[in-house]
């Protein structure tokens, strides 16, 4: 359904994206991680047209994003990282202008709403102004907006940024959903645990590159299966083991904790960072 080649970007002397290659199939929730400055930001403006390749080329569901533009972005809806609905129209205004954008009949889109909002749990919330709604339920809004035109793909930029840890389990719920309707997810995300939750596979970039890319289990056994945090007045050490035995006979003090190997651990192991937003 996506599928990248020797994708590259440069801003002046700047290269963002240094040759990413990547295919992600019909169906399947991809993860794509990085720090501050590794290009996330710059694949996602590409896939959905906002920015120009440099080299190489990317199509989404068999279609050019550069050569076949209008076809290309009938593939996907997006949701940002920041909620932008208008605040002074109702939910339905929102999602009815968004359908007249993509060409739906009257009665497509009212058929269309009515399934989404039922879909989201927001039956009955129609009417209601989106500045009255809170931050979850307005995210909620934005994942329906971009499913209006029922796109075989779904843009998930930081989708649970700001929220708090319930409403984030909801929005993950109705993220896999999706995916479980034959939607194909690619997400950004700086919460690890919602790549490691949520992905079936997950994609590491550092400086323009993927340097890693599998699924959570594999890389996290990269790092290994356990791990000890070290305190120190000069900060935090981990330490990686294969098993527990090997961990538990490395714990002799309260300044040591022991616990399982995470999605950002794989990370910090090949890269020294931490997943950022």
């Amino acid at each position: 359904m996506i599928e990248i080649k020797d994708l590259q970007k440069n801003f002046g002397d700047t290269k963002a994206l240094k040759g990413v290659n990547l295919t992600v199939p019909d169906g399947e929730l991809f993860a794509y991680l990085g720090p501050n400055g590794a290009g996330k930001s710059t694949t996602i403006r590409i896939l959905t047209g906002l920015t120009k390749i440099s080299k190489g080329r990317a199509r989404l569901g068999g279609y050019d994003i550069e050569k076949e533009p209008r076809a290309a972005k009938r593939q996907f809806g997006v949701v940002h990282q920041h909620v932008n609905l208008d605040p002074e129209l109702t939910v339905f205004e929102n999602l009815d202008i968004h359908g007249q954008l993509f060409g739906m009949s009257k009665a497509a889109r009212r058929a269309r709403i009515k399934e989404l909002l039922d879909y989201i749990e927001l039956t009955g919330r129609a009417a209601t102004l989106i500045k009255q709604l809170s931050g979850g339920l307005k995210r909620r809004v934005t994942i329906a907006r971009a499913l209006l035109h029922e796109p075989g793909i779904i843009f998930l930029d930081e989708p649970t940024v700001g929220l708090d840890a319930a409403i984030r389990r909801r929005i993950w719920a109705l993220i896999k959903k999706i995916q479980l309707r034959g939607t194909t997810v690619f997400l950004t995300t700086h919460y690890i645990e919602e790549a490691e939750f949520l992905a079936d596979r997950v994609a590491f970039l550092d400086k323009g590159r993927i340097i890693a890319l599998d699924t959570p289990a594999n890389l996290m056994a990269m790092a290994g299966a356990w791990a000890i945090d070290q305190f120190k007045d000069s900060g935090m050490q981990t330490h990686y083991f294969k098993d527990r035995k090997q961990a538990a006979a490395f714990q002799t003090d309260d300044s040591f904790t022991l616990r399982r190997v995470n999605l950002e651990d794989a990370f910090l192991s090949l890269t020294g960072k931490k997943v950022q937003p």
